[in-house]
């Protein structure tokens, strides 16, 4: 059946925000995270030299169904990774939510869910996927 892909654990999380100025102040000046990217004024991606918090902000009140989470990331050592992981999924019969990409900041990554419905990021983001 094929060898399974390594990982190296979850060290990325994304949240959908209500009160987005106010999470971003809560993490960054009271928890101590910093800014490694903002590319609008809607998403901001925090460090804490380990891992990765990206806050999303809501388009609308959060329903309970949809509840804050996002997604969770896991890191892979390198994009080809992400390919390998993919593919290891899809054929063990796991449907990609999002085949594989290469982001704007250079990170490569697709999306499964899990059995419950938790969607799952593949990614290789390079600041974190060394450490």
């Amino acid at each position: 059946m094929g060898e399974r892909p390594t990982h190296i654990g979850i060290r990325h999380v994304a949240f959908r925000v209500e009160a987005y100025e106010k999470m971003k102040h809560f993490y960054v000046e009271l928890l101590g995270f910093r800014i490694e990217w903002e590319p609008d004024s809607d998403n901001v991606y925090l460090t804490s030299g380990t891992d990765n918090l990206a806050l999303h902000r809501a388009a609308s009140a959060l329903s309970r169904e949809e509840g804050p989470l996002d997604h969770i990331g896991i890191i892979v050592s390198t994009a080809e990774d992400v390919d390998f992981w993919a593919n290891f999924l899809e054929t063990r019969g796991v449907p990609l939510v999002r085949r594989p990409r290469t982001h704007r900041d250079g990170a490569r990554s697709c999306y499964v869910k899990d059995p419950d419905g938790n969607q799952i990021q593949i990614i290789h983001h390079p600041p974190i996927c060394s450490l």
